[in-house]
């Protein structure tokens, strides 16, 4: 079982664009479905930022920014990034295939994610579960935010709202 949570949490990227591929083909934008979904991915994005700001990957048991309220934020982020397209392309089938990436993809990388901190980090991160581990103070940091990527994710949001509103108004 920890070899078929591995794949999938390394092919979530992947998997991702071919979910996003599945999702244009079968979205029915409109102009609102749009305004509404693209709010929501952005907050997502925005969610994504701020945690990307304060991750030293690999490095610490990261307790600054929103790691303070959740163990998992880049994934909150993505959820709420996935749930507005989903808004956004105004499909029963999009949910579906949304749903199903998500629940496959984001359990398997959270499960083999949190299996490596502990081997890591060992009580350190198990103090942070419990929530026995202090806070830590940290600025958020651009840097570091580019350092881990997140233009990627900011890139990929851009591309999704662009040919979802491509569809609108091939759709019109």
């Amino acid at each position: 079982m920890h070899d078929v949570l591995l794949r999938l949490a390394r092919l979530r990227v992947p998997l991702g664009f071919g979910a996003a591929a599945v999702a244009i083909v079968l979205a029915r934008p409109n102009p609102t479905s749009l305004l509404w979904g693209m709010l929501v991915a952005a907050a997502g994005e925005a969610v994504r930022v701020w945690a990307a700001g304060h991750l030293e990957k690999g490095r610490e048991v990261t307790r600054s920014g929103p790691y303070r309220f959740s163990r998992h934020p880049l994934y909150v982020g993505s959820t709420l990034m996935a749930c507005g397209i989903t808004v956004a392309a105004a499909s029963l089938w999009v949910a579906v295939v949304t749903a199903v990436y998500l629940a496959a993809t984001l359990t398997a990388a959270i499960r083999t994610e949190e299996a490596f901190l502990r081997r890591q980090f060992g009580e350190e991160y198990d103090n942070y579960c419990q929530g026995r581990a202090a806070s830590v103070d940290r600025r958020f940091s651009w840097a570091r935010a580019w350092r881990n990527r997140e233009w990627r994710a900011i890139a990929g949001l851009g591309v999704a709202a662009a040919l979802l509103a491509a569809k609108a108004a091939w759709l019109r």
